[in-house]
């Protein structure tokens, strides 16, 4: 969550036997993948069947199982944990639903986070799963805005209003308010796009895949170097490249053009 907290996990991890990661989606997978590479024992808990699955195809989730069991990790899908154990105020293993008992003596819990609303509410405005804003990023208080990990906005490239919690879009929405605050206010269309590097593989991911119906693969999933695209109805909505960053940069470019 902060500078600190990675200052912290840092010293820790050097000195760990046994790392248990829950949860796997980027920031778990990340972690993960770092401890591996240290040469620690590691074993990764997900609660639903499938890696990363709120943002990527079950064919990208079968390559990142590949990827980590094959740099060791010990990845159990539709584990439900229940308990984390302890010794003398330390982590000592994590207790799963099936009763079964992983040692631990480094936890790092990577399961999302919950938008903070709590000041949005209590100044009555709208909230729906973050705070609700409209294209110029205006809360229903017109002089009041919300942006970042926080706020739920309309996007052309949604069909619902979105929550995106990425680096690229906290900035570009700080930089659209503020234009908006010195009186040259425009809709917030900017491009997402989110990335995760885990080993030597980099995921670039643009556009927004809500409910496609269709996808499309480019390239070669062996070599680790294949672009996956999403449609919705014929129309391309979102692309996934693994060491293809030419193809996420085209892509980019296409979506930022209105194509």
């Amino acid at each position: 969550r902060t500078l600190a907290d990675a200052q912290a996990l840092k010293t820790l991890i050097a000195s760990a036997h046994n790392v248990v990661v829950i949860g796997g989606g980027f920031i778990g997978l990340e972690c993960a993948a770092v401890a591996a590479t240290l040469g620690h024992r590691t074993t990764l808990l997900e609660a639903a069947d499938r890696l990363m699955a709120r943002v990527v195809s079950p064919m990208l989730s079968a390559h990142y199982l590949d990827l980590h069991r094959h740099h060791d990790v010990d990845i159990h899908l539709g584990a439900a944990v229940t308990a984390i154990a302890g010794e003398d105020g330390r982590a000592a293993g994590v207790r799963c639903q099936d009763g079964a008992l992983i040692p631990a003596d480094l936890v790092i819990v990577g399961i999302g986070i919950v938008p903070n609303d709590d000041l949005a509410k209590a100044a009555a405005l709208a909230c729906d799963r973050g705070i609700v804003v409209d294209e110029m990023l205006r809360t229903t208080d017109p002089d009041i805005y919300a942006i970042g990990d926080c706020a739920a906005f309309p996007h052309p490239m949604a069909r619902a209003l979105v929550r995106l919690e990425s680096v690229q879009n906290a900035i570009d929405q700080g930089k659209a308010v503020a234009e908006a605050i010195c009186g040259e206010p425009k809709p917030y269309t900017a491009v997402p796009w989110f990335w995760s590097d885990q080993y030597d593989v980099k995921l670039q991911i643009a556009g927004i895949c809500q409910d496609y119906d269709d996808t499309v693969t480019l390239g070669g999933a062996a070599a680790d170097r294949f672009s996956v695209l999403y449609f919705r109805q014929g129309v391309w909505i979102a692309v996934d490249s693994v060491n293809k960053a030419g193809d996420h940069m085209a892509a980019r470019k296409l979506f930022g053009a209105g194509t």
